[in-house]
């Protein structure tokens, strides 16, 4: 029983609250460090050992928190597996109908975040990377092509800015996309013709470390998919009257 006059805190806001110091410790630690025995963690974190166990529970799920038994065993710090995390976040996406017309606006937005700052990328072997990457653009002459190339693109893009989330939605995002059975965006002679202009001038400006002409040419990248999304949804509209 609570002493009177003394708030008690509800269990739930307990366990959190000792979630949340964990965390700090971990993260500020090297993964594989070990950060206590049952009994130290509980006096690291001034709570019981019923809410630790509690709160070990939430960073094990969150892939933070690894608990060895045995001799050398405790607590032990980890790090999220990002291939799964992309896999959940991928299949939540999904569930809730997450659509290839989605995907096309989503990625487009996203260029519009990660070309300019590209643009001000100046590890050179990356930057040959780009120089290959414009080379090869001219001669995607398949679907399957110019989607191989959107991957490897999206893959320099990144390694180029280092944006952790931005990053996390991109590949969610672009496996979506690579794995969608709709119709291309852009079909066609005249569209492929398209695609490869709009690319070839976000990489030249990339090249030239441009970062306004980069934000331009990826605003107008986004402007030209959305504007073939739209009529593509008002050519499907009339296919079903």
């Amino acid at each position: 029983m609570a002493a009177k006059g003394v708030t008690k805190i509800p269990r739930r806001q307990l366990v959190q609250a000792a979630a949340a110091k964990l965390r700090d410790v971990i993260l500020a630690r090297e993964p594989g460090t070990q950060v206590g025995s049952l009994n130290e963690v509980a006096e690291l974190l001034g709570v019981g050992i019923v809410t630790v166990q509690q709160a070990a529970r939430i960073l094990e799920h969150e892939g933070l928190l690894a608990v060895r038994r045995g001799p050398g065993g405790g607590y032990y710090g980890t790090r999220p597996d990002e291939a799964a995390l992309e896999r959940a976040f991928a299949a939540y996406l999904r569930v809730h109908g997450f659509s290839n017309r989605e995907s096309h606006r989503m990625l487009s937005l996203l260029d519009c975040e990660i070309v300019p700052a590209a643009a001000l990328c100046t590890d050179e072997s990356l930057r040959q990377v780009a120089r290959g990457l414009l080379e090869r653009v001219d001669h995607c002459e398949s679907t399957e092509q110019r989607v191989a190339f959107e991957t490897d693109l999206r893959d320099l893009l990144l390694k180029m800015v280092a944006r952790p989330l931005v990053e996390l939605v991109c590949r969610v995002t672009q496996r979506l996309y690579v794995h969608s059975d709709a119709p291309p965006l852009f079909p066609g002679k005249e569209g492929f013709d398209a695609w490869k202009g709009a690319r070839r001038r976000i990489l030249e400006a990339i090249l030239k470390q441009d970062e306004e002409l980069a934000q331009f040419e990826a605003e107008r990248y986004r402007q030209i998919v959305l504007s073939r999304l739209r009529e593509t949804a008002d050519a499907r509209r009339k296919s079903e009257r």
